[in-house]
């Protein structure tokens, strides 16, 4: 198990490194997208598919995001995890940019998409859902992308994913967790259920399913016996290659 250093405040969901704040992460998209947009002459077109993407799915405290650190550090890629894309979901004014950008880049294909995903259901017609949707199309569009949690795989065409699925034993995860943030098992355990509750009613909220199983992934790795994360980075990049080797 890799070492962590203690901090005062831990987030589960993350792991122990310095970055930007989601606020910040977030403007700096909107204004990166803004720039493209302004830089384009009147008569370019925007790139009709999306870049190759490879979207991490995980349960709350195996330690994906820092593979998906790793796994840009040797790619490129920018890292998306789930607190920049709730942060872009849940603010008005950059929800309404990224769906006006999405929608000038794919006229129409945001409804056609919904419908075709998920049919006529009356959760997706909420702000919630519609802004997470667009505001993970327009990231993705944008350049070449890691993306950790919210269901990612579940939004972008499938063709054009790696999906990889990271898991560990419960009391794998309560042990690191309770490492982390130097708290007891007994606690690490209640923060655990509490974030394991909040997942799953996100799913079924946004996604309208009660979880997700290993058919929905091309891979699945399990942190608890591959517990260098480089290993499981260099897994990953494998996989993205060999995937998409003719791009």
């Amino acid at each position: 198990m890799a070492i962590y250093k203690k901090i005062e405040k831990y987030v589960p969901g993350t792991y122990v490194k310095k970055r930007p704040a989601a606020a910040e992460l977030a403007e700096q998209f909107i204004l990166e997208w803004e720039k493209k947009r302004l830089g384009m002459k009147r008569n370019d077109r925007w790139q009709e598919t999306i870049p190759p993407t490879i979207c991490f799915s995980r349960r709350i405290g195996v330690g994906a995001l820092e593979v998906g650190d790793l796994l840009a550090e040797k790619t490129g890629f920018r890292v998306v995890d789930r607190e920049i894309m709730e942060y872009i979901a849940e603010k008005g004014g950059l929800t309404e940019k990224t769906v006006s950008i999405f929608d000038e880049r794919y006229p129409g294909k945001l409804k056609e998409f919904l419908i075709s995903a998920f049919g006529e259901k009356s959760f997706i017609q909420s702000d919630y859902s519609r802004h997470l949707f667009s505001a993970v199309f327009a990231i993705a569009g944008f350049g070449p992308t890691i993306f950790v949690g919210r269901g990612a795989h579940l939004i972008l065409p499938r063709e054009r994913v790696l999906a990889i699925r990271f898991i560990a034993s419960k009391m794998y995860r309560i042990k690191r967790l309770a490492m982390i943030m130097d708290i007891s098992d007994e606690d690490a355990e209640k923060e655990l259920e509490q974030h394991d509750k909040e997942q799953g009613d996100f799913f079924r909220k946004v996604y309208g399913r009660s979880g997700l199983t290993s058919e929905d992934f091309d891979l699945v790795i399990n942190l608890e016996y591959l517990q260098d994360p480089n290993w499981a980075a260099e897994i990953a990049l494998l996989a993205f290659r060999k995937k998409f080797s003719t791009e």
